[in-house]
């Protein structure tokens, strides 16, 4: 790919007032797409995912993760001077991004209402996790919270015990949907010149992927239960034995069994068999189909097994650890890691999931907390640390 096209957001500003994951996912997804991300932070603490953990050289897995390519500027908005300095931030902006407490921001005077009566264009964007309005509105809301709420932990895990996924997909979820909402906001901007006012409930947003169990419980009254690494609606498919291992295997029509039973498995007197021969007749035998499934499977070493799947394109996976995950042989084939600049030094890092054919996008630096407070603040006309006794912290 060659260097020379423009960022698709380049010229963008971006004013986040973040923390955790939901809204600092949206705005390093927005970062690495071109756009400038001013990050508010609280003086000395700054975004609480900083101190998580200190897995990478000292700083937090997540906010490595999440913030680089950002600009850090350390505002106290309880106070007059912060308050100021972050309205006349959002009168040069693009985009407000916030992830507060449920009015937070309206009690800090910078309400999407209250910034839309300034600039009409602004683009003003609220995650919460219940949306505003009904008997949820001010509760907390964390990841796992909103995993159990929404009936994600109901149907995930072990018949045995519930779960909550391994990763934040509440939080990825809803900062997905907002990175989406503010590209199509700021292409309808670009036609019309209006700005938009935007929410995303993580609630809302995770149940938006409970959308097959919650068909399934509203037009057939039944609830799905936990499958581990089965599914509810397909089978074969789980994790099956060989001799040294096991292997995935998915199969996702009638088409892949015949591909399964005679190709893989050498069975062809299997396809047509009426006990197996759909995928409705395969659910409904789903223990007897396994137990034959891995009789078979089990004859085969793992790779032997993983390659004759390959050959007759049914699709299989290995069962992967994460560093399994971080030394694929995909990832670096397909030149996905680059270096990453943070305060304590370089780190790998993905690249981002998208590939534009004209430019690579950027992978900017991690920021120390208030790293560019002096620099943002000389822009709006002199403003200073000093301005009063709370200011914004020393970075």
């Amino acid at each position: 790919m060659s260097g020379d096209g423009p960022l698709p957001l380049e010229g963008i500003t971006v004013l986040a007032v973040e923390q955790a994951v939901a809204g600092p996912l949206a705005t390093r997804h927005l970062a690495d797409l071109g756009a400038r991300v001013i990050k508010v932070e609280r003086p000395g603490e700054g975004d609480f995912a900083r101190s998580y953990d200190d897995a990478v050289h000292g700083q937090a897995s997540h906010f490595v993760w999440l913030n680089r390519g950002k600009e850090s500027i350390a505002l106290d908005l309880a106070s007059d001077h912060g308050r100021r300095v972050a309205l006349d931030l959002a009168d040069r902006a693009d985009v407000v991004l916030s992830n507060l407490a449920p009015g937070a921001m309206e009690r800090l005077g910078l309400g999407a209402a209250a910034l839309r009566e300034r600039r009409d264009e602004l683009v003003v964007v609220t995650l919460s996790g219940y949306g505003d309005g009904g008997p949820y509105s001010g509760r907390k809301a964390y990841d796992m919270l909103i995993q159990a709420e929404s009936g994600l932990c109901s149907i995930t895990g072990t018949p045995e015990s519930p779960s909550k996924s391994g990763v934040p997909v509440s939080d990825i979820a809803t900062g997905m949907y907002a990175l989406s909402a503010v590209q199509s906001a700021l292409f309808r901007r670009e036609r019309t010149g209006r700005g938009a006012t935007i929410e995303v409930s993580m609630f809302e947003a995770t149940a938006e992927w409970m959308g097959h169990p919650m068909y399934v419980r509203m037009y057939e009254g039944r609830q799905l239960g936990r499958m581990g690494l089965s599914h509810a609606s397909i089978c074969p498919y789980d994790a099956f034995p060989t001799r040294d291992a096991s292997v995935l295997i998915g199969v996702q029509n009638d088409r892949g069994w015949a591909a399964l039973v005679r190709e893989v498995f050498g069975r062809p007197d299997l396809v047509d068999d009426e006990r197996y021969a759909t995928n409705i007749a395969r659910v409904s035998r789903r223990a007897e189909v396994d137990a034959l499934i891995s009789s078979l499977s089990g004859e085969y070493g793992s790779e032997e097994l993983a390659d004759r799947l390959d050959a007759a394109g049914v699709p299989a996976a290995r069962l992967n650890d994460v560093g399994g995950l971080v030394d694929h042989p995909q990832l670096d084939a397909r030149d996905r890691w680059r270096q990453v600049d943070t305060p304590a030094g370089p780190v790998r890092g993905l690249r981002p999931p998208v590939d534009y054919a004209d430019v690579e996008l950027p992978m900017g630096p991690v920021p120390a907390l208030g790293q560019h407070t002096d620099a943002i603040l000389a822009e709006l006309a002199g403003r200073t640390r000093g301005e009063d006794t709370h200011g914004t912290a020393r970075g």
